[in-house]
């Protein structure tokens, strides 16, 4: 492994760059330099703490980087060449040899320490910590992906490092260009065969706290089961045994007995079970419906898991304070919430094992909560209930991301080419076409590529009743159709732009029928990798991302207007209905997508299915009346062909003009002259431009 050394001469601000192997490097830092700087920066760190001095020499230490192996540029500039996967930690402040020989023993103890030494000021250890990518797969190649892999690395090591020290890690900011001064240690730890930390490219910075995080953080196995039968039914298991357990504490209790000393046991052995506060509640009303109302045996069951959790005892808050904490632990007891991302908007469902969809929080819901709030005793308003839903105590929630989180793993059986298949045609090369298409979606979904946009969009063609709409729709899951719409507006092109970031699958519906300007905007949006929206009643201009992917259907095959632009299109003439009337394993479906993109596999067209798209496609191409009226009288010549001609565009335009009683657009010859190009007229550049070999055949 190379590093890469920086020293910067403070004088003529000239900076020198070198790369040393590790081994090297490490057998450098046993032995002191003849000027001594090291040696004697150490002993004047102690008169300049406190001051803004500095060690008048310190540009004769070189800086060491770690994390990235640099070169230059042609023009000098500095350039990363390879990402190394080493990420610094630093433990400053230490008192002594004695503490800094202590912090390195710990850091050897993991094998994932790559190295450990002593700082240039003799009172700081760094560690240097081994990263890579799962499965064999190397490094990050890309800056901008080392560059995210690099913070999320750094923080791991943080929470793997931090508990081994009885010492603070100093928390800097993880970049690429972390970096410390040369140094002296005569017995450094080094271990060239560390076993890296297996981490996943990350796809962007740390945020807020996600829905899934949170509810994967979540101690109590209980709390963390899905919402299901099988749930439900572990809940009963449990109830009942709390519940037996509680009849033998009370012998003499029989039904129709005042309800609440059994609660009381109740109370505290579905506590000390982990069952939920509100699934306690519901098996509760489940048994004893008839014998106290829902509202009597909610306030019991809570006042007695209050006292469980020790809430008994004579608070020091004052009542804002106590009210935000009730209105806390309220939420979080009765509800989960989400803000989904996507669609920009608040979801929740009640905390117990029969609700199982999230549904919009709307003005009725939150009004719900508030009163149902009230009823227990929390002192709140509206605006209370409103701050708490509007914060960031409410976690993230991606749809999509979720859906493809849980897909599993794949079983190895094609189904995307499969379901290419079911759509009967005479295009050879359309699954495999589609198979691209297909991942890029899936990529896009992930957010893998920021500066493109899924630009190809497969385009169905055939007559009315062959379930071409049916078709697109059934490419996304259930869960995710609500990401699905056939009705973009082109006239608001606004509102048009802010779909690309609302629906995952976007299908326009009658290609046929968007004019030649509207398929300029389309071109637009195809390529747009992301749109920059003010949101309503906003004051911000925001970037928007991305997700959605496009898909047509038509009944005509004269599409394409734009001989340029038929790369973006798969045209794909449909034989026969499409059957739609099939089971998808949906989860395999993207399971398969996602393992090729796990395995770096391509998801974009190369210049290889660019070139039969453009093949392909000229049969769905519209012929202009100008071409047709060429074709009419002219035909490109051979070489040495008697009788024909070079002729410019201009030539060529005047000539047809003496075979038609129509007006030619003289001011369209630009236009006219990539039209020759798109047909292979054999031409070359003169200093009258462009001449075209033509023969009369008029």
């Amino acid at each position: 492994m190379k590093i890469t050394l920086i020293r910067k001469d403070n004088g003529s601000g000239k900076e020198t760059l070198s790369v040393c192997d590790t081994a090297i490097l490490f057998e450098k830092m046993k032995t002191e330099t003849k000027s001594g700087h090291i040696t004697a920066l150490r002993n004047l760190i102690p008169e300049l703490e406190g001051t803004y001095g500095q060690y008048e020499h310190i540009d004769k230490l070189p800086c060491i980087y770690s994390a990235v192996e640099y070169t230059r540029t042609k023009e000098g500039e500095r350039k990363m060449k390879q990402y190394n996967g080493l990420v610094q930690l630093e433990v400053k402040h230490l008192a002594g040899l004695s503490e800094m020989e202590y912090v390195k023993r710990q850091a050897a103890l993991l094998p994932q320490t790559f190295a450990a030494f002593c700082g240039s000021s003799g009172r700081s250890v760094k560690i240097w910590v081994r990263f890579a990518l799962p499965d064999d797969r190397g490094l990050p190649v890309k800056e901008s992906e080392a560059e995210l892999f690099h913070v999320h690395a750094y923080w791991l090591a943080v929470k793997c490092y931090q508990p081994m020290f009885p010492f603070s890690i100093e928390l800097k900011e993880p970049v690429l260009m972390q970096k410390c001064r040369m140094t002296l240690d005569d017995s450094p730890y080094y271990n060239p065969d560390a076993v890296p930390f297996c981490l996943e490219q990350p796809l962007v910075m740390p945020g807020e706290e996600t829905f899934r995080e949170r509810k994967q953080g979540e101690k109590n196995p209980l709390l963390r089961l899905e919402p299901c039968y099988e749930s439900s039914r572990t809940f009963k298991k449990v109830f009942e045994a709390a519940l037996n357990r509680a009849f033998q504490e009370m012998e003499d209790w029989r039904c129709g007995d005042d309800l609440q000393p059994l609660l009381v046991h109740l109370a505290e052995h579905c506590f000390k079970a982990g069952i939920p506060e509100e699934e306690a509640v519901r098996q509760t009303l489940i048994h004893y419906y008839r014998e106290e109302d829902e509202q009597t045996i909610r306030l019991e069951l809570h006042n007695l898991y209050q006292e469980c959790k020790g809430f008994g005892k004579k608070s020091s808050l004052t009542r804002e304070q106590e009210v935000a904490f009730l209105l806390e632990e309220f939420m979080n007891r009765r509800y989960e919430f989400r803000y989904n991302t996507v669609l920009d908007d608040l979801e929740y469902r009640q905390r117990d094992s029969i609700h199982f969809c999230f549904r919009p929080l709307d003005r009725r819901v939150r009004n719900s909560v508030s009163i149902s709030a009230l009823k227990e005793g929390i002192s709140v308003w509206d605006r209370d209930v409103d701050r708490f839903l509007n914060s960031e105590y409410v976690p993230l929630y991606n749809p999509v991301e979720e859906y493809l989180y849980d897909t599993g793993r794949w079983d190895g059986k094609d189904r995307i080419r499969s379901l290419a298949g079911l759509v009967p045609c005479d295009n050879p090369h359309w699954r495999e076409l589609f198979y691209r298409w297909f991942l890029s979606m899936v990529a896009h979904w992930r957010g893998l590529d920021r500066q493109h946009g899924n630009n190809t969009s497969p385009l169905l063609v055939g007559p009315q009743g062959f379930r071409k709409s049916t078709f697109c729709r059934i490419l996304l899951p259930p869960e995710l159709r609500f990401g699905y719409t056939d009705s973009l507006d082109f006239k608001s092109k606004q509102e048009a732009e802010r779909y690309l970031g609302r629906f995952f699958l976007i299908n326009i519906d009658e290609f046929d029928q968007i004019s030649v300007t509207q398929q300029g905007f389309l071109k637009h949006l195809l390529q747009k990798p992301v749109a920059n929206l003010r949101k309503p009643y906003g004051n911000t201009i925001r970037e928007m991302r991305r997700y959605a992917s496009f898909i047509g259907t038509s009944n005509q095959k004269d599409l394409l207007t734009d001989p340029s632009g038929s790369r973006r299109f798969i045209c794909i003439e449909v034989t026969a209905p499409i059957n739609t009337n099939v089971t998808i394993n949906y989860r395999q479906l993207y399971a398969q997508a996602m393992e090729a993109i796990y395995k770096g596999e391509r998801y974009w067209l190369d210049d290889e299915d660019e070139q039969i798209l453009k093949q392909t496609n000229r049969e769905f191409e519209q012929t202009s009346p100008l071409e047709q009226l060429f074709h009419c009288y002219l035909r490109p010549a051979e070489e040495g062909e008697e009788g024909s001609e070079w002729m410019t565009a201009m030539q060529i335009l005047n000539y047809l003009q003496t075979k038609t009683r129509d007006k030619l657009a003289i001011n369209k010859v630009a236009q006219f002259g990539r039209m020759l190009q798109q047909l292979n007229i054999p031409s070359y550049r003169s200093y009258r431009g462009t001449l075209y070999h033509l023969v009369k055949i008029g």
